[in-house]
């Protein structure tokens, strides 16, 4: 039977995906050629975009790295965009562009969404946008979560995804008495110390960008290779002689939202390995929350977390986007308030919960519910998906486009491929010590491939990821596939990353 509002009409299998990377990892970098690069795209960003670079060449003597947010970082210069309305965003000298960006997902409405937009404005009008007292927002919001998700039965609001992580993690060291916490290879669940650690690539533990965390921050941090259950059990076995594993966390369609793809069944194996350990599981559902279905993906596959984790749509697209939800006897372990008795985690964050961003995510919800957003993003994203693979077999390029319904992946260097976690640790340092120029010499690929889409109008997640909203029609995406095809006919075999 067919879910209702879910956004997910087809699942491909993650081996042939996997094939198809490894397959483009040892090609050389297939990109736009010099000629097209220095002629066509760096002229476009020089010329048309001169106001952005003002305003970024004088951000960097005030901001680290001219910029707050790395979404923000683009080559070869960030863009200021002064306007977002549904599919488009304007930038600061009036050029538009496609948003395949949606602020990194949230929006799966469309950028400034009418109703959502009236119902913050009513608000500031009436009561501004904080208080620090109870407003009834916090109650509507918490509501229609536990309405739509299967295993939420209480949602604590904080101020984003890393914090709600961090909640959550202590959460299950309390409710089991355990400390280990596993995570899945390559998965992004915020910055906290304990949590970067094998970001981007599996295997590379603290080897990348765990720069000022002191090693001891990952002594109960253990790390498992992508949609491998055996080696899940392997750990949680061996972490059951160290004192138990108190929550085995994962984002739900895969490490950085679906970029190492995973199988269909690969959740609710983890389900029932953490049931015969005595683990929670946790749900990172920051972005497939809202996006891939109402139910999130935990809907769609059928499988009830212990703990979910929530950012970005639960604020609508307004700031404060973080939560915490899950069954009633470990969310409450976060209740408010001194002198609860017995251990309780706390969490803080003065504009969690703020009316507004309450306010704003109760009413984006509701318009979700009602447009049925997240199944016609869904076919915006089969459609956008169809269509690149349709010009990547046309142009004879080795990319792989793939997708899981309004979150599509396009990867055109390979960057985020490698894999060093079937290494022991001297190896797996070796290995990632060797080959590290290649891995930023195919991210700075990727990079450029992102620039000349932008160049052509089309705004993407580092070049390699769209989110489609509802308010990608046929029209928009059949404009971005043209748009597409002009960066495509100028690809080019290159001889890099050939020596290795």
């Amino acid at each position: 039977m067919a879910k209702v509002n879910c956004g997910i009409s087809r699942w491909d299998d993650p081996n042939e995906i996997n094939a198809r990377l490894r397959h483009l990892q040892r090609e050389p970098l297939w990109e736009v050629s010099d000629e097209y690069y220095e002629n066509e795209v760096l002229k476009y960003f020089n010329e048309k975009c001169q106001k952005s670079f003002a305003i970024y060449d004088e951000a960097k003597n005030y901001i680290p790295g001219g910029v707050q947010h790395n979404l923000a970082f683009n080559v070869p210069f960030p863009l200021v965009v002064n306007k977002a309305n549904g599919a488009y965003l304007e930038d600061a000298d009036g050029n538009q562009y496609i948003d395949f960006l949606q602020a990194g997902g949230p929006t799966i409405l469309g950028s400034n969404y009418e109703p959502v937009k009236e119902a913050a404005m009513k608000l500031i009008d009436e009561c501004g946008p904080v208080t620090g007292l109870l407003s009834e927002p916090e109650l509507l919001l918490a509501r229609e979560i536990c309405k739509h998700m299967p295993s939420v039965e209480m949602f604590r609001m904080l101020g984003s995804g890393t914090e709600s992580v961090m909640a959550a993690l202590r959460i299950a060291r309390i409710a089991t008495g355990h400390k280990r916490i596993i995570k899945v290879g390559g998965a992004y669940h915020g910055w906290s110390d304990q949590m970067v650690y094998g970001l981007k690539i599996p295997g590379t533990r603290q080897f990348l960008e765990s720069h000022g965390i002191p090693h001891g921050a990952y002594k109960t941090t253990d790390e498992v290779r992508p949609n491998d259950l055996d080696m899940l059990e392997t750990v949680l076995k061996i972490n059951k002689l160290k004192g138990g594993t108190a929550a085995v966390i994962v984002e739900p369609v895969g490490p950085e939202s679906g970029t190492r793809p995973i199988s269909k069944e690969y959740n609710k194996g983890v389900r029932e390995l953490c049931n015969k350990y005595g683990a929670l599981m946790i749900m990172d559902e920051v972005v497939t929350g809202f996006r891939v279905g109402i139910s999130g993906a935990q809907g769609y596959f059928d499988v009830d977390p212990d703990l979910t984790i929530f950012g970005k749509v639960v604020a609508g697209g307004y700031p404060a986007a973080g939560g915490v939800g899950g069954k009633k006897e470990y969310a409450g372990i976060m209740a408010a308030g001194l002198g609860n008795k017995g251990h309780k985690a706390y969490v803080g964050g003065t504009l969690a919960a703020n009316p507004l961003s309450a306010l704003a995510g109760y009413t984006a919800i509701k318009e979700i519910e009602r447009t049925n957003a997240c199944e016609i993003a869904g076919r915006a994203g089969d459609r956008l998906c169809d269509g690149l693979k349709f010009l990547i077999d046309k142009y004879g390029l080795p990319y792989v486009a793939y997708n899981q319904g309004s979150i599509v992946h396009l990867e055109c260097s390979a960057a985020m491929s490698f894999d060093f976690s079937s290494l022991c640790l001297p190896k797996s340092l070796i290995q990632v010590l060797k080959k590290k120029d290649m891995m930023y010499e195919r991210k700075d690929s990727m990079e450029r491939m992102g620039a000349a889409y932008m160049a052509n109008g089309i705004v993407t997640l580092a070049g390699s990821r769209l989110y489609t909203s509802m308010a990608d029609t046929d029209e928009v995406i059949d404009d971005a596939l043209n748009r597409f095809e002009n960066v495509f006919k100028h690809v080019v075999r290159t001889e890099k990353c050939l020596g290795r």
